[in-house]
Order: structure tokens, then sequence, then C-alpha cells
């Protein structure tokens, strides 16, 4: 895949600069360094400090919806990947998409991003150590070597990186420690569950440190794949880091270079069917973790690589320059076998190939005065190619829809935000962001007969002109600002109020057919017509919150509530169509129109006596089309009553409980945690087999430190009640227009509306897991 590099030179010339500029000082302390949230428990009063705004500070002083989980309290947990933080944070869905293992479907307060394929923006912006993640692929982190991980809600984007719309998820590796140090981590359980991390670093000479990590992450599958024999829902990843670090903790300058690769070679998930094959009669399978999708063509394969530096310099005492580059590549090839059956009934083998580019600027002022803040710069320059084929044999022999979407984004934003204390109990804080962004997409899509694309291997033939082939471009130009007021009327307490404005750009559809665009006059559709079929509109928010901070010595509370009103809302989707007399597979993308959001977050913690902690969390979001606009016959038509926004259960919550105390010189820690999610839609369209009703999940952990804290023993158990759960699914079958409700044919089930088995198929979250896991330091 070829990368377009015109800008390639400077950003590279710039970081060297920075990196040149910065080498003669040494780094700032570890705190101020990193760039987002960071725990510190002190031995009075456990306060929690954190620099989300860039600056150190109490997390009561800071008017942010905000949440961060230190990599000690997920190490007790046992925590496996970035999935597990959405069971205690308020409002937030993480979840491995369809038929994947490693792209992420996340959604903060209702706003977020199902499809993976180009085209579409994430509605929750992924960062890796400060680093945005452009495309969901590969983003499913597995937890090692990590600092902490931050949860934002709400719109973000004038104090960092890429404008996000509905919040950001922050992914914070280890500094590299002074002095030389060695760790190691092994982990056994269920199904031959088999991890090993190793992590090591040491000084090179007064300034300068270098390190990195290893690790080993496998499972055997929780089902069976019955046609191909292979292991269903299996892990087999292989990834590592490596750091050089200079200056740093009480040093006024800093830099870090840091690598990360990972390879995960785990076998196709496939899906299980909620029916019955419609033509074949194959019943459904009594384990939901067993599959009989025979596809295996490309062989899963998900490769992920970049670098970055970091580099930080004190221009003076009230002003540091921070600087931070970055280049990242993935390469994701899968098989997804829709129908889950042996025969090739709805077959999709597709490739997501991905590269990006990225350079960050901020200038920070903060004299020990009234007035903090900083101004900013960040680009980005993305491509994201998408394949595949949509294959239907059983409907007619060889029929395969191809699609070649190469999507590439170029934006470019300058932003700050400031916070001025107008007295010792008031402050305001004001930012604002500037946008640009531009979307280009060259799209072809083509039918063949006798067999799949050549691209993936098939013998098939091109069978009629393409139905799409659409190369152009739109730019995306917004403002949008955030403001917020908070009183503290003494030092433990924080009122506040705020106000920000979300944007995400517009794009193309790279499914959409352009064949099938109306002409304003008989015959095909003009060019111009093609590009206003294919492209969707940018979606806003405008979001408004009050909240409350407190620290009551034993316990600690956050509570917040939030108003948002959302326009444009980018709904994509995938139906039956009919293109050039043959039935095939169709992208439908509606700006819906509006939909109002407005909740309640509640998070505490308290420390009672004798060594018994409890903390807890609590959402509510009440989230509803008001305006969802389709065309029924070629008639607009309001559907929101019949309309559900997906992914955004009405209630979350959990509650932990743990206790610590001595045995014999070391430590003893056991903790449980009960999570609970209401019922949740798949889609906008309610669907009685996809939908998941309300479910709690159990977790239990025992973990034993000893007393030199060179080893630790834990034993850790995951959905301990072993309670099945749908996460996602596919669904092609007949439902009426208006309402979206089922239409079921004599038989009593679906009518199919793609391939004549009936796909309605489903994928599940993890089931019971026990572990152990032994820890070494040295």
């Amino acid at each position: 895949m070829q990368f377009e590099r015109r800008h390639l030179s400077a950003i590279l010339l710039a970081g060297t600069a920075t990196l040149a500029f910065a080498t003669p000082a040494a780094a700032q302390s570890e705190d101020v360094t990193e760039t987002d949230t960071t725990v510190v428990e002190t031995d009075e009063s456990d306060v929690i400090v954190v620099t989300a705004r860039r600056r150190e500070e109490r997390l009561v002083d800071v008017p942010i919806a905000v949440t961060a989980i230190s990599g000690e309290e997920l190490a007790q947990r046992g925590a496996l990947d970035i999935t597990d933080i959405a069971q205690s944070v308020p409002n937030v869905t993480l979840e491995a998409s369809r038929a994947t293992n490693s792209t992420l479907s996340a959604f903060i307060r209702g706003i977020g991003q199902q499809d993976p394929v180009s085209g579409f923006e994430q509605g929750v912006g992924i960062y890796l150590d400060d680093v945005y993640l452009n495309r969901p692929q590969a983003a499913v982190l597995d937890i090692y070597d990590v600092e902490r991980i931050e949860v934002l809600r709400g719109p973000q984007g004038t104090l960092y990186g890429r404008n996000t719309i509905g919040g950001a998820v922050k992914y914070v590796t280890k500094r590299l420690p002074l002095e030389t140090a060695i760790s190691a981590r092994a982990t056994y359980g269920t199904y031959d569950q088999a991890e090993g991390v190793i992590t090591a670093s040491t000084p090179l000479g007064d300034q300068a440190r270098i390190g990195g990590s290893l690790a080993r992450l496998s499972r055997g599958g929780f089902g069976d794949n019955l046609t191909t024999g292979l292991e269903n829902y299996n892990k087999d990843i292989w990834a590592g880091r490596l750091s050089l670090e200079v200056g740093g903790y009480d040093e006024p300058g800093f830099i870090r270079i840091q690598g990360d690769y990972t390879r995960d070679k785990s076998n196709p998930r496939g899906g299980h069917r909620l029916i019955p094959g419609l033509s074949s009669g194959a019943p459904v399978l009594d384990n939901v973790y067993d599959t009989r999708g025979a596809l295996n063509d490309p062989e899963q394969d998900v490769e992920s690589y970049g670098v970055s530096m970091h580099a930080e310099l004190e221009l003076g005492e009230a002003l540091t320059l921070r600087s931070i580059s970055a280049w990242r590549k993935d390469d994701s090839y899968t098989p997804i076998d829709f129908d889950a059956l042996p025969a090739v009934d709805l077959d999709v083998p597709g490739a997501y190939l991905n590269e990006q580019l990225s350079q960050e600027v901020q200038l920070l002022w903060d004299d020990g005065g009234a007035l903090t803040g900083l101004v900013g710069f960040y680009y980005l320059d993305a491509k994201a190619d998408t394949l595949f084929d949509v294959r239907i044999f059983t409907t007619f022999p060889g029929l395969t829809a191809f699609t070649r979407a190469d999507v590439d984004t170029q934006t470019y934003a300058v932003f700050g935000d400031f916070t001025f204390d107008l007295t010792e109990q008031f402050s305001l804080s004001v930012g604002g962001r500037y946008t640009w962004d531009e979307r280009s997409a060259d799209i072809l899509r083509q039918n063949y007969l006798g067999g799949g694309s050549p691209i993936f291997g098939g013998a098939g033939v091109p069978f009629g002109a393409p139905s799409t082939d659409f190369n152009g471009s739109r730019e995306f130009k917004k403002f949008t600002p955030r403001a917020s007021i908070s009183y503290m009327p003494t030092p433990d307490h924080n009122i506040y109020a705020s106000y920000s404005k979300g944007f995400k750009g517009g794009g193309f559809d790279p499914r959409g057919v352009g064949a099938n665009a109306p002409a304003a006059i008989p015959g095909a559709p003009t060019d111009a017509e093609v590009a206003s079929f294919l492209s969707f509109a940018p979606e806003e928010v405008d979001s408004y919150e009050v909240g409350y901070k407190g620290d009551l010595g034993l316990l600690s509370i956050a509570a917040a509530a939030f108003y948002a009103d959302y326009t444009d809302v980018q709904i994509p989707g995938s139906v039956a169509c009919t293109v050039a007399g043959l039935p095939t597979f169709c992208g439908v993308v509606s700006n819906a129109g509006k939909a109002t959001f407005k909740g309640l977050e509640l998070e505490a913690r308290t420390n009672l006596s004798g060594g018994f902690n409890l903390s807890g969390s609590l959402g509510y979001i009440d989230a509803d089309y008001d305006e969802y606009i389709t065309n029924i016959g070629n008639t607009p038509t309001d559907v929101a009553d019949f309309r559900v926004v997906q992914n955004t259960p009405e209630f979350t919550g959990s509650i932990t409980a743990s206790y610590e105390t001595m045995l014999g010189e070391g430590d003893l820690y056991f903790g449980t945690t009960f999570s609970y999610r209401s019922k949740t839609s798949q889609f906008e369209i309610p669907n009685p087999y996809l939908d998941q009703d309300g479910y709690g999940l159990l977790d239990a952990s025992a973990v034993y430190t000893a007393p030199s804290g060179n080893w630790s023993l834990g034993i850790y158990g995951k959905n301990l009640l072993d309670k099945e759960y749908k996460t996602s699914g596919y669904t092609f079958v007949a439902t009426d227009p208006v309402t979206g409700e089922i239409v079921n044919g004599a038989n009593g089930f679906p009518i199919p509306t793609l391939g004549p088995e009936g796909t309605l198929t489903a994928f599940y979250g993890n089931p019971r897991q026990v572990f152990a896991t032994v820890t070494f330091n040295y």
C-alpha cells in the first residue's frame, strides 16, 4: 500500500529539531511529563492528582467527567484488555467488534461508531501514549506494562490531539525507572490460557534509559468451528514495546522515543446462528461459542506497529514546549462468514490496511499565578484502505460483489484552553478549536460471476461495468468552543458547570452503489449525483454538564448530570439490494436528524475501617431520537418513534468490595466486583434476536504480595456466574420499513433478504474464566 508522504519530511524535521533542542537539558518531573491523569495515593488521604488539563491538579479541582484507573488497580482486578474497564465506568461501552478479535467498538454517552470500514470516523478517540489511533482495527489493547487507563466523557478537543465528539479513552504505559529493573509475569488458566510478559530496563549513563517489554498472550477457544476444525474464540498474540528516554524526573527537558509491535494470529471468530438454516435445515447449535462457517481465506492475521517521539522542554519558569510525533501502520486480513454455515451463502473475505502520520505541538503556560493554559497545533495524514468480497454463491453460481475503498483523511487543527482564577473560590475556563478536515475517496465496486474476485484468490470474471467507480473529496471546517465555571466553597468541594461543542466530519460511504443513485433525468446518474449519493454530512453535538466533586475524608464522590443535543447523526448500515438485476449487499448511510441525550453519573469510593474498601459507579442515560428521516418508497418519512440508540444501555453500574490485610509480613488483597448493564440494542432498529437483555457479571480476585514486594501471586475469576451475553451480530432478514419489526414467513422464521439461508448471527462475551498469575520484580 502506497502512503502519501508529502508532509513526512516536514514533520520529521520538526520532530528532529525539537529533539535536538531538548537534548542538552533533560526532563521535568514525572507527573508533569505525563500529559493526562496520574493517580497518586498518599498515606494521609489517598489524594488523586491528575493532569487532565495539562497541569498538576487534584481530581476534585478538575471540572471534567474523568475516570482514572491505575495499573495497580487493573492488576488487582485481573484486567485482560481495554474492554474490561467498561464494566466500572458509567455510560461507557467498549467491545470487540462483530467477527473480530482486535477491532474495537467504543461508545460514550450514546456516541460512538460501530462500523469499522474506511470512510467512517470514530466517535470516541482511542489514544496510545498520547497518540490518537485513527482506525479501530488493532485497538483492543491488551493490558500489560500499563501505568493507567483514563476515560474522559463528553466532547474533547481543546486540550490535545484529535477532536472527538463523544469522549476519549487513553492508554498510558509506564515510564522507565532510574535504576536497572526487571519484572516477569506468568499466567495460566482455564481454556489453556497461557501468558507471559517480561519487562526490563537499564540506565545509559546519568541522563538516558532504555527498556522494553515482550508479551506472549495465548488461550484456547471457547468453542469450535465444526466445519474447519479450528478453535473458535481463541487467542494467539505476540507483542512488544521498546523505549528510549533521555532526561526526565527532576530535569527541565524530556524525550521519549518508543516503538511497539503486535501480531495477532488468532483464528477467525465465527458467529452463532440464532435461527436454523432456512434452506439447508441446519439446526441451531447448543454451544453459542461453536460455529459452522467454512470461510478461512484469507487466514486471520492482524499486524500493527508504530513509532513515536514525545519531547518536552522548559523554556522558562512558566513556559513549556511539548511535541508528539508519531507514525503507525496496521494491516488486518479477516474472513467473515456472515451466515455461519458451510455453504457460501453470505461470505465476506476482507482486508483493512491503515497507515497514519501525526504531529502535535503544544505551548503550556503556568507561572503559579491566576492564569494557566495552553495553545496547540495538530496534524494528521491518514490512509485507510478497505477491500472485501460479498459472495452469495447459493443465489447465483459464483456471484460476488467486490469493493475497494481507499479513503484518505488529512486534518489540521489549532486549539487553546485557558483557566483564570477569578477569586480563591471561582475560576473560569474557556477554550476553542478550529478544525480543517479533508476527506478523499477512491471507491470501486465490481460484480463477478463464476467465483470470488481475483484480489482474494477467486476465479470469478467481471460481469458488466463497475457499479461504482468514484473518485472525489470534500472539506469540512468547524470551530468548536468549550467553557466551564467552577465554584469551590472549600478546597475539598467543587461545583462546576460546563458547555462543549463536538464535531465529526462527514465522508463517503465505501459500500454505497453509485449506479443506484437517483438521476435527475432518465439514464445514468451524473458524477455529481453519485458524489451526493455516496456522501454524508458532518454531525455535531452541544453538550452541557453540571457536576460536583467532593473529598469528604473517608469518602470521595464525583457526580455529573449532562444534556446533549445531537444533530445530523451519522447512521451507517448494510442492507440487501439489487444492482444490475442481481441481488447483492449495499451500504446505506443516514444523517438521522436529531437526538437528545440526558443522564446522570455517579462514582464514589470509601475507605472503611479494618482494611475494608468500597467503590462503585452508576450511570443513567435517556437517549432518544427526536427526528430520524428515511426514504420509504421514495418518500421521506420520520421513523424516530421506532428507532433506538445502539450500544447504549439505559443503566450501567458496578460495585467493588475489597479487603486488605497483613498475612505474616506480606500483604493480602481480596476483591470482588459486580457490574450490571440494562437492555442493549445492537442496531437502531430493535431486534428481538440480537438485542441483549439486562445482565450482571461477577468477578473476584485474591492477591498475595511478599514482604519485599519482589513477588506476588494472584488468583482471578472473571464472569464467575458464567453469564451468556451478546455483544454484537449480523442481520439480513426482512423487516417492516417503518416499525422495523421482523417479518416472518409461512415457516414461522424470518424471511431472508440476502441468500436463501437467512442471516441472524450473534457474537458473545467471554464465558467464565479462572486463572492464576505470578509476578516477579527485581
